[in-house]
């Protein structure tokens, strides 16, 4: 069976979009697995499957599936590409479009100067819900990685985060940290790992190591949740520019119980067909 696809992509972390609407089609973990190979399929951060509204006060339902075939609750970057497509390809008209997703109703905003905001949700604190096991709800918390106790800040963006603040993104042990800590069992559904550099309140440096997927060029709920954890320290104000390798979002945040809003491009690179 052919199926058609768009490669998109928001600051580098990128992306096979699949319309399941106009050509319905089952994705199994194998599948996944498949598109994202980056030898012997497409190649891809992540999986985006566009399908019908679940709900009534939605549009779209959006489904996102890690390079490594497991279904995820959220992605920022992803989001803002979803948007794009739907709009280029005449699926909806609207400018501010509601979608649902794993982690409940998302609301994405093409804005003016063709950048894509994305209204992420509140952020979630409770340690049960993010999931990750700790005695009580605190603003950081000891982590135990080998040798290493890691100072972390844990919540959710809809899917589990782990943040560490780092002296320097260019020297963070990314490649060793994050897959101990996404594989952590403190995270009992895994989590991403953001490493983050203060450079001052309204500006960070971030590298994300994503579960499931690895070290990313940008993470968008890994910039949302940098932002919230650095916040809640005292450390940022409520607007920040996150600087990702791949390139730069804004994320803006006020309090707790306020929506986590998060703005920046996505790209369309190319469109095919795969037989699969």
């Amino acid at each position: 069976m052919k199926v058609g696809f768009t490669k998109m992509h928001g600051l580098g972390n990128d992306f096979v979009v699949v319309d399941a609407i106009s050509q319905p089609i089952e994705f199994s973990q194998q599948t996944i697995q498949k598109l994202a190979d980056r030898h012997f399929g497409i190649g891809c951060d992540q999986v985006l499957v566009i399908e019908s509204p679940r709900d009534d006060d939605t549009d779209f339902y959006y489904r996102i599936f890690n390079a490594d075939g497991s279904e995820v609750e959220a992605c920022g970057n992803g989001a803002r590409c979803f948007a794009r497509f739907v709009k280029d390809r005449g699926l909806s008209t609207k400018s501010s479009i509601p979608v649902g997703t794993l982690a409940g109703k998302i609301t994405l905003r093409l804005l003016t100067d063709g950048n894509v905001e994305v209204d992420m949700g509140a952020p979630i604190f409770e340690p049960a819900s993010i999931p990750f096991t700790a005695p009580q709800q605190a603003q950081t918390y000891s982590l135990q990685v080998d040798d290493q106790l890691l100072s972390i800040s844990a919540l959710s963006m809809g899917n589990p985060h782990a943040v560490l603040i780092v002296p320097s993104v260019d020297h963070a042990a990314v490649a060793t940290l994050g897959p101990l800590i996404e594989n952590h069992p403190d995270f009992p559904q895994r989590t991403n790992v953001g490493f983050m550099q203060v450079v001052h309140s309204s500006e960070i440096h971030l590298r994300v190591y994503e579960r499931g997927t690895g070290e990313t060029l940008a993470c968008g709920s890994g910039a949302c949740a940098a932002v919230v954890a650095g916040r809640q320290l005292g450390l940022l104000d409520e607007e920040v520019v996150v600087h990702l390798p791949g390139g730069d979002l804004v994320v803006k945040w006020h309090s707790e119980g306020q929506s986590v809003l998060i703005e920046g491009p996505a790209e369309t690179v190319y469109e095919g067909t795969i037989d699969l």
